[in-house]
């Protein structure tokens, strides 16, 4: 007769917290150090090896402060740490996760590639929380020209209605590490995140929006 194990599966390679749970793969709990990094700062930047599940935290973190996942809960959290011992801000944030390993990482042309990145994470946005924001906010979040200044009238959308961001940007170095790899490329890369570049841009209205709706940030 053959022999058929019981014993869960390792979820290698996996980012997918609810599939993780869902499916009753092996999960080590973090959970715990949600309360730790609440009371540690609201701007959290996490460094760690590869392989050392920073990709799977954020997406177990998206999954506890996300509004629409409030119903999910139960199952998803119910039987770890914080499901037992749940803080204040679970479920009441709109989640926004970016991830610049998607970005193209070419110096002459990573603007098109941030942008083009937002732009569907932003879109993805305005459709999922819709019941949360202003009627016809992903039109004219669309009108407006680039990553900045599309973050820029969301958060201040957000704002009006007094909805809590929650900024995820996972991998934020991926795309800017491949081009301080090519020597040619450091004195543009200096000019862009030093001076008037469209990356310090970016992250400039990031450091704005904190003062606005974006009250938490997670980056990897």
């Amino acid at each position: 007769m053959e022999h058929v194990s019981d014993s869960k599966l390792l979820p290698y390679g996996m980012m997918n917290f609810a599939v993780i749970r869902r499916d009753d793969y092996y999960y080590v709990d973090k959970t715990s150090f949600i309360p730790l990094i609440e009371r540690s700062d609201r701007f959290f930047f996490f460094i760690r090896p590869r392989r050392f599940g920073k990709s799977l935290t954020l997406n177990m973190l998206q999954h506890y402060y996300d509004v629409n996942a409030k119903d999910k809960f139960d199952a998803l959290f119910g039987d770890l740490y914080i499901g037992q011992h749940p803080t204040k801000d679970r479920n009441s944030y709109l989640v926004l996760k970016l991830n610049f390993s998607l970005v193209s990482a070419e110096l002459h042309n990573y603007r098109k590639g941030l942008d083009d990145h937002c732009s569907i994470v932003f879109d993805y946005f305005c459709d999922v929380y819709a019941d949360y924001l202003p009627e016809g906010i992903k039109e004219k979040m669309q009108a407006k020209d680039g990553a900045v200044n599309q973050l820029e009238y969301l958060y201040m959308e957000c704002a009006k209605v007094n909805r809590k961001i929650y900024l995820f940007i996972d991998e934020y170095d991926h795309f800017t590490n491949t081009i301080l790899s090519d020597a040619d490329s450091l004195n543009r890369y200096t000019d862009e995140t030093h001076k008037t570049g469209y990356l310090r841009a970016f992250f400039n209205t990031v450091k704005s929006g904190t003062d606005s709706s974006i009250e938490r940030c997670f980056i990897t």
